[in-house]
Protein backbone atom coordinates (compact mmCIF):
# COMPACT_ATOMS: atom_id res chain seq x y z
CA UNK A 1 0.00 0.00 0.00
CA UNK A 2 1.54 3.29 -1.53
CA UNK A 3 1.35 5.83 1.61
CA UNK A 4 1.25 9.88 0.75
CA UNK A 5 4.06 11.55 3.27
CA UNK A 6 3.09 13.52 6.00
CA UNK A 7 1.60 17.54 5.17
CA UNK A 8 4.55 19.77 4.86
CA UNK A 9 4.50 23.69 4.20
CA UNK A 10 5.87 23.44 0.63
CA UNK A 11 4.55 21.69 -2.29
CA UNK A 12 6.82 21.42 -5.48
CA UNK A 13 6.07 19.36 -8.90
CA UNK A 14 9.34 18.37 -10.15
CA UNK A 15 8.07 19.40 -13.99
CA UNK A 16 10.25 17.72 -16.31
CA UNK A 17 7.40 18.40 -18.92
CA UNK A 18 6.89 14.80 -20.18
CA UNK A 19 3.67 12.97 -19.95
CA UNK A 20 3.69 11.80 -16.45
CA UNK A 21 5.57 15.40 -15.14
CA UNK A 22 2.63 17.23 -17.07
CA UNK A 23 -0.36 14.81 -16.18
CA UNK A 24 0.44 15.19 -12.66
CA UNK A 25 0.76 18.86 -12.80
CA UNK A 26 -2.79 19.18 -14.57
CA UNK A 27 -4.72 17.04 -11.81
CA UNK A 28 -3.17 19.49 -9.51
CA UNK A 29 -4.45 22.16 -11.43
CA UNK A 30 -7.99 20.27 -11.56
CA UNK A 31 -8.09 19.93 -7.73
CA UNK A 32 -7.75 16.03 -8.24
CA UNK A 33 -4.83 16.03 -6.37
CA UNK A 34 -3.83 18.01 -3.28
CA UNK A 35 -2.43 20.18 -1.67
CA UNK A 36 -2.14 22.67 -4.36
CA UNK A 37 1.37 22.82 -5.13
CA UNK A 38 3.30 26.25 -4.32
CA UNK A 39 4.92 25.76 -8.02
CA UNK A 40 6.21 23.61 -10.41
CA UNK A 41 9.79 24.02 -11.12
CA UNK A 42 11.36 22.74 -14.71
CA UNK A 43 15.54 21.91 -15.04
CA UNK A 44 16.23 22.94 -18.61
CA UNK A 45 19.52 21.49 -19.78
CA UNK A 46 18.98 23.28 -22.97
CA UNK A 47 19.31 20.60 -25.31
CA UNK A 48 15.55 19.50 -25.28
CA UNK A 49 13.20 19.16 -28.69
CA UNK A 50 11.75 22.35 -29.70
CA UNK A 51 8.65 20.23 -29.25
CA UNK A 52 9.06 20.33 -25.47
CA UNK A 53 9.92 23.97 -24.98
CA UNK A 54 6.63 24.43 -27.12
CA UNK A 55 4.90 22.14 -25.07
CA UNK A 56 6.01 24.01 -21.89
CA UNK A 57 4.85 27.39 -22.73
CA UNK A 58 1.23 25.46 -23.37
CA UNK A 59 1.30 24.28 -19.80
CA UNK A 60 2.20 27.19 -18.32
CA UNK A 61 -0.65 29.07 -19.20
CA UNK A 62 -2.85 25.90 -18.16
CA UNK A 63 -1.75 25.70 -14.39
CA UNK A 64 -3.12 28.29 -11.31
CA UNK A 65 0.45 27.96 -10.05
CA UNK A 66 3.79 29.67 -11.28
CA UNK A 67 6.53 27.78 -12.97
CA UNK A 68 9.88 27.84 -12.33
CA UNK A 69 12.58 27.20 -15.20
CA UNK A 70 16.38 26.40 -14.01
CA UNK A 71 19.08 25.57 -15.47
CA UNK A 72 23.03 24.44 -14.68
CA UNK A 73 24.47 25.55 -17.75
CA UNK A 74 24.44 24.60 -21.54
CA UNK A 75 24.61 20.75 -21.54
CA UNK A 76 25.35 20.34 -24.87
CA UNK A 77 28.39 23.50 -24.39
CA UNK A 78 29.56 21.86 -21.46
CA UNK A 79 29.83 17.98 -23.08
CA UNK A 80 32.06 19.71 -25.60
CA UNK A 81 34.33 21.59 -23.57
CA UNK A 82 37.86 20.35 -23.50
CA UNK A 83 39.54 21.88 -20.08
CA UNK A 84 43.30 22.06 -19.22
CA UNK A 85 44.23 19.84 -15.99
CA UNK A 86 46.25 20.91 -13.57
CA UNK A 87 49.34 18.75 -15.01
CA UNK A 88 49.01 21.13 -18.29
CA UNK A 89 47.08 18.58 -20.06
CA UNK A 90 43.43 18.97 -22.29
CA UNK A 91 40.67 16.42 -20.65
CA UNK A 92 37.09 16.45 -21.87
CA UNK A 93 34.21 16.25 -19.19
CA UNK A 94 32.72 12.92 -19.01
CA UNK A 95 29.11 14.26 -18.33
CA UNK A 96 26.99 12.32 -20.54
CA UNK A 97 26.57 8.53 -20.44
CA UNK A 98 28.41 6.86 -23.57
CA UNK A 99 29.24 3.81 -24.83
CA UNK A 100 32.20 2.51 -25.90
CA UNK A 101 34.47 0.04 -28.06
CA UNK A 102 37.56 -1.33 -28.01
CA UNK A 103 39.80 -2.10 -30.63
CA UNK A 104 39.54 -6.28 -30.13
CA UNK A 105 35.36 -5.47 -30.33
CA UNK A 106 34.82 -5.48 -27.02
CA UNK A 107 32.14 -3.12 -25.55
CA UNK A 108 31.33 -1.08 -22.99
CA UNK A 109 28.23 -0.38 -20.75
CA UNK A 110 27.73 3.42 -20.57
CA UNK A 111 30.88 5.49 -19.53
CA UNK A 112 30.41 8.64 -16.97
CA UNK A 113 26.98 10.16 -16.27
CA UNK A 114 26.46 13.59 -14.42
CA UNK A 115 23.93 14.95 -16.53
CA UNK A 116 21.11 14.17 -14.02
CA UNK A 117 22.77 14.95 -11.40
CA UNK A 118 24.11 18.06 -12.30
CA UNK A 119 21.52 19.63 -14.67
CA UNK A 120 18.32 18.23 -13.17
CA UNK A 121 18.54 17.43 -9.53
CA UNK A 122 21.01 20.14 -8.43
CA UNK A 123 19.51 23.05 -10.11
CA UNK A 124 15.81 22.22 -8.97
CA UNK A 125 17.27 21.59 -5.27
CA UNK A 126 18.53 24.95 -5.52
CA UNK A 127 15.49 26.53 -6.33
CA UNK A 128 13.57 24.50 -4.00
CA UNK A 129 16.16 26.13 -1.37
CA UNK A 130 15.62 29.68 -1.77
CA UNK A 131 11.70 29.15 -2.61
CA UNK A 132 11.59 27.86 0.79
CA UNK A 133 13.89 29.83 2.59
CA UNK A 134 15.99 26.74 3.53
CA UNK A 135 18.51 27.63 5.94
CA UNK A 136 22.25 25.49 5.75
CA UNK A 137 21.90 22.44 7.85
CA UNK A 138 18.40 22.23 8.29
CA UNK A 139 17.04 18.76 8.83
CA UNK A 140 13.26 19.47 9.55
CA UNK A 141 10.83 18.35 6.97
CA UNK A 142 9.56 20.92 5.63
CA UNK A 143 9.24 20.33 1.88
CA UNK A 144 7.55 17.66 -0.55
CA UNK A 145 8.86 17.12 -3.82
CA UNK A 146 6.08 15.39 -6.20
CA UNK A 147 7.87 13.16 -8.85
CA UNK A 148 6.04 11.93 -11.81
CA UNK A 149 6.82 8.27 -12.07
CA UNK A 150 4.16 6.17 -12.80
CA UNK A 151 3.16 2.88 -11.57
CA UNK A 152 4.74 0.91 -14.78
CA UNK A 153 8.07 2.74 -13.51
CA UNK A 154 8.17 1.69 -9.96
CA UNK A 155 11.93 1.29 -9.75
CA UNK A 156 12.89 4.73 -10.55
CA UNK A 157 11.30 5.66 -7.19
CA UNK A 158 14.34 7.25 -4.94
CA UNK A 159 14.87 8.91 -2.02
CA UNK A 160 15.59 11.96 -1.19
CA UNK A 161 19.09 13.65 -0.88
CA UNK A 162 18.82 16.14 1.45
CA UNK A 163 17.05 15.48 5.11
CA UNK A 164 14.54 18.78 4.66
CA UNK A 165 12.48 17.31 1.54
CA UNK A 166 10.11 13.96 1.17
CA UNK A 167 9.76 12.61 -2.49
CA UNK A 168 6.24 12.19 -3.12
CA UNK A 169 5.04 10.03 -6.45
CA UNK A 170 1.17 11.08 -7.03
CA UNK A 171 0.59 8.22 -9.69
CA UNK A 172 1.89 5.63 -8.33
CA UNK A 173 -0.46 6.61 -4.95
CA UNK A 174 -3.37 6.18 -7.78
CA UNK A 175 -1.92 3.46 -9.59
CA UNK A 176 -1.56 5.10 -12.78
CA UNK A 177 0.67 4.13 -15.43
CA UNK A 178 2.26 6.19 -18.56
CA UNK A 179 -1.22 4.88 -20.61
CA UNK A 180 -3.50 5.78 -17.88
CA UNK A 181 -1.64 9.33 -18.01
CA UNK A 182 -2.28 9.30 -21.76
CA UNK A 183 -5.88 8.43 -21.42
CA UNK A 184 -6.68 10.94 -18.55
CA UNK A 185 -5.07 13.85 -21.31
CA UNK A 186 -7.59 12.67 -23.97
CA UNK A 187 -10.08 12.30 -21.45
CA UNK A 188 -10.04 16.12 -20.38
CA UNK A 189 -9.26 17.19 -24.17
CA UNK A 190 -5.54 18.09 -23.46
CA UNK A 191 -3.03 17.60 -26.48
CA UNK A 192 -0.50 14.91 -26.22
CA UNK A 193 2.73 16.25 -24.70
CA UNK A 194 5.84 15.12 -26.30
CA UNK A 195 8.45 12.86 -24.87
CA UNK A 196 10.95 14.51 -22.85
CA UNK A 197 14.78 14.15 -23.16
CA UNK A 198 17.58 15.85 -24.26
CA UNK A 199 17.86 15.34 -27.79
CA UNK A 200 20.83 13.49 -27.84
CA UNK A 201 20.03 11.09 -25.06
CA UNK A 202 22.27 7.68 -25.53
CA UNK A 203 19.30 6.00 -23.81
CA UNK A 204 16.87 6.46 -26.66
CA UNK A 205 15.24 3.05 -27.66
CA UNK A 206 15.46 2.63 -31.41
CA UNK A 207 12.29 3.74 -31.59
CA UNK A 208 12.99 7.04 -29.94
CA UNK A 209 15.85 7.62 -32.52
CA UNK A 210 13.19 6.77 -35.68
CA UNK A 211 10.82 9.20 -33.67
CA UNK A 212 13.25 11.89 -33.79
CA UNK A 213 14.30 11.27 -37.16
CA UNK A 214 10.96 10.93 -38.58
CA UNK A 215 9.07 14.47 -36.58
CA UNK A 216 12.29 16.11 -35.70
CA UNK A 217 14.59 16.19 -38.68
CA UNK A 218 16.50 18.93 -37.61
CA UNK A 219 17.21 17.71 -33.91
CA UNK A 220 18.04 14.54 -35.70
CA UNK A 221 20.64 16.11 -37.79
CA UNK A 222 21.67 18.26 -34.87
CA UNK A 223 22.26 14.64 -32.95
CA UNK A 224 24.28 13.16 -35.76
CA UNK A 225 26.98 16.01 -35.49
CA UNK A 226 27.06 16.18 -31.93
CA UNK A 227 27.59 12.36 -31.51
CA UNK A 228 30.59 13.36 -34.70
CA UNK A 229 32.07 16.40 -32.27
CA UNK A 230 32.24 14.37 -28.55
CA UNK A 231 33.98 11.45 -30.25
CA UNK A 232 36.50 14.36 -31.82
CA UNK A 233 36.91 15.46 -28.69
CA UNK A 234 37.27 12.64 -26.99
CA UNK A 235 40.14 11.53 -29.14
CA UNK A 236 42.14 15.04 -28.73
CA UNK A 237 41.82 15.10 -24.97
CA UNK A 238 42.98 11.47 -24.80
CA UNK A 239 45.01 10.89 -27.66
CA UNK A 240 46.03 7.46 -26.19
CA UNK A 241 42.70 6.51 -25.30
CA UNK A 242 42.24 3.02 -27.32
CA UNK A 243 38.82 3.53 -26.98
CA UNK A 244 36.21 4.77 -29.54
CA UNK A 245 32.87 6.65 -28.05
CA UNK A 246 29.16 6.50 -29.08
CA UNK A 247 25.81 7.90 -28.62
CA UNK A 248 23.82 4.67 -29.57
CA UNK A 249 24.60 1.37 -28.05
CA UNK A 250 25.67 -0.10 -31.41
CA UNK A 251 29.31 1.52 -31.10
CA UNK A 252 28.24 2.82 -34.53
CA UNK A 253 27.73 6.54 -35.80
CA UNK A 254 24.51 7.54 -35.77
CA UNK A 255 24.25 8.37 -39.33
CA UNK A 256 25.11 4.48 -40.52
CA UNK A 257 22.53 3.22 -38.28
CA UNK A 258 19.60 1.57 -40.10
CA UNK A 259 16.46 2.81 -37.48
CA UNK A 260 14.20 1.02 -39.70
CA UNK A 261 15.36 -2.39 -38.13
CA UNK A 262 12.87 -3.84 -35.61
CA UNK A 263 14.06 -5.19 -32.10
CA UNK A 264 13.68 -8.62 -33.12
CA UNK A 265 15.88 -8.76 -35.60
CA UNK A 266 18.51 -9.13 -32.91
CA UNK A 267 19.50 -5.31 -31.85
CA UNK A 268 20.66 -5.25 -28.48
CA UNK A 269 18.13 -2.31 -26.64
CA UNK A 270 18.42 -0.87 -23.24
CA UNK A 271 15.49 0.17 -20.83
CA UNK A 272 14.95 3.61 -20.69
CA UNK A 273 13.63 3.35 -17.76
CA UNK A 274 16.77 1.49 -15.80
CA UNK A 275 18.89 5.21 -17.34
CA UNK A 276 17.66 7.65 -14.69
CA UNK A 277 17.80 8.75 -11.46
CA UNK A 278 14.24 9.55 -11.17
CA UNK A 279 14.48 13.09 -12.39
CA UNK A 280 14.78 12.68 -15.97
CA UNK A 281 12.16 12.30 -19.54
CA UNK A 282 9.30 12.37 -17.61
Amino acid sequence: MIVKPHETKYNFINLGAGVQSSCMALMAAKGELDPMPDAAIFADTQAEPDSVYKWLEFLEGQLPFPVHKVNFGNLTDDSLEIKIGKDGKPKARRIIPLFGIMPNGEKTAAIGRACTADYKIKPIIKKIKELAKIKWGQKEVTVTQWIGISWDEMQRMKEPRVKWTHHRFPLIEKKMSRWHCLQWMKDNNYPEPPRSACFYCPFHSDDEWRRLRNNEPKHFQEAIEFDDKIRKIYKKANPSMKMEVYLHNSCKPLSEIDFDNDVDKGQLTWDFKAECEGMCGI
